[in-house]
């Protein structure tokens, strides 16, 4: 994210509603310096997160069945139209990106929470299986590699961010997926083998920036960084003090956060400055440099705004960016 200015703001993927030409118009025309890839999931099966993310692979299928998404011989329906309205999303974005030149986030699943939401032909998760955990993240890392290049053909004067949604990834560390029976969990996952599939997918970038984000507490900033991701992004609310040191290392690392500050559903917005005042005050308890504080921060929504109004998406889009110029203009 080279490129990226000072008092930068986006968003985190899904956004209200199922017309992709009006969603692209609002998220480009909120982001002008930070645009991303917008995601539909009230359109149903296949533009779901897990399910845009299934059309993505190379040479694996899945179906969806009453428990959920699970691997089968061919593209079930759900999957041929969550390829279609992919499409449509990149016509949208590319007609409201002539000449963009700078960062554009594209998301896809990560192979973690993938592998703990897709079910094997008997029912269980993937999760479960090793050999299908590895072969799940070749299959996510060759079709995210496709989809980046035609992202850039579309899109030839941006610097492409990939963000890798991960919100089981704590779950999957710490044993907590449950089995199909429901009455036990799947075991906890090696972190050396959940860190070395991260840094697998991450490199399908060719350097470029990867992003990973994850709305659950405890997140490993850590584990991420050595997995090669630029930038982490969280919920800020659910910070406890047990990541400030993981989170100071970050920032002297050279880290991006993407803190998520704005509630992703209908809710009191507070005036921007008041919005930014926690991640202020944490930075000056770290003993960080109040000039990088604009440069290391981009601010977002806590989450997807898919279960948000369209009024409210809108509303709250324009508060991130003027939260982050806040922060941009006051860093004290």
């Amino acid at each position: 994210m080279n490129k990226l200015m000072r008092g930068a703001a986006t968003g985190v993927g899904s956004m209200p509603g199922g017309d992709a030409r009006e969603t692209a118009k609002t998220v480009t025309g909120s982001f002008e310096d930070f645009p991303y890839l917008p995601e539909l999931p009230a359109r149903g099966p296949g533009a779901d997160m897990i399910g845009r993310t299934i059309g993505m692979l190379v040479e694996m299928y899945a179906h969806v069945e009453p428990s959920g998404w699970r691997i089968s011989d061919r593209p079930g329906r759900e999957t041929r139209r969550g390829r279609s309205w992919l499409g449509e999303d990149l016509d949208a974005l590319e007609e409201f990106t002539p000449g963009y030149a700078g960062p554009l986030k594209v998301q896809a699943v990560g192979p973690w929470t993938l592998a703990a939401a897709l079910e094997l032909r008997g029912g269980e998760a993937a999760l479960g299986d090793s050999g299908a955990c590895r072969d799940l993240a070749g299959s996510l890392a060759e079709g995210l590699r496709d989809h980046l290049a035609e992202v850039r053909r579309r899109v030839p004067g941006a610097e492409v961010v990939l963000q890798l949604d991960e919100p089981s990834l704590v779950a999957v560390l710490r044993g907590q997926v449950r089995t199909a029976s429901g009455y036990r969990t799947h075991r906890a996952v090696d972190r050396q083998v959940v860190e070395a599939t991260l840094r697998e997918v991450v490199g399908v970038t060719d350097g470029g920036p990867v992003i990973v984000h994850s709305c659950a507490p405890d997140v490993p900033f850590a584990l991420l960084r050595r997995s090669g991701a630029a930038g982490v992004s969280f919920d800020f609310g659910l910070l406890t003090e047990r990541d400030e040191e993981a989170i100071g290392e970050a920032v002297e690392g050279g880290t991006k956060l993407l803190a998520g500050i704005v509630p992703g559903t209908d809710s009191p917005l507070s005036d921007p400055a008041g919005s930014v005042m926690g991640v202020r005050t944490l930075w000056r308890r770290l003993g960080l440099s109040p000039g990088t504080l604009a440069e290391s921060v981009v601010i977002t929504p806590t989450c997807g705004l898919a279960g948000a109004s369209p009024a409210y998406a809108r509303a709250a889009l324009a508060h991130c960016v003027r939260a982050a110029r806040s922060l941009a203009d006051n860093p004290e």
